[in-house]
């Protein structure tokens, strides 16, 4: 099945929505959990869940997926469920864009 992910593997569904993604201007600041941003680490931001929480992203239009941990909060524009740092955008093709539908998947 090449290309495909099977459902086991995706974790348990989450949420679904529109991602953004930060990195330039903040790479070496803190982020709310305390931690140095590295926009090229697999790493998140998000409103409500626990840091070090981590999520299988799926870029719904191209069925590209990673894994990352939430480290920092965020997104604070309207409508966005997650912030990806530089490094997972770039591995779901959404750094050209800005943003893309996603879905969010809780493997812990």
């Amino acid at each position: 099945m090449t290309g495909s992910i099977s459902q086991a593997s995706l974790g348990k569904e989450f949420q679904r929505g529109t991602a953004s993604w930060y990195g330039p201007g903040f790479h070496g600041r803190k982020t709310a959990s305390g931690e140095r941003f590295n926009a090229n680490e697999m790493t998140a931001a998000h409103r409500s869940l626990p840091f070090g929480t981590r999520l299988r992203v799926v870029n719904e239009q191209n069925g590209r997926s990673v894994i990352v941990r939430v480290n920092d909060r965020g997104p604070f524009a309207h409508r966005r469920i997650i912030d990806l740092a530089k490094g997972p955008a770039q591995a779901l093709g959404l750094t050209s864009a800005g943003t893309g539908y996603v879905s969010l998947h809780r493997l812990d």
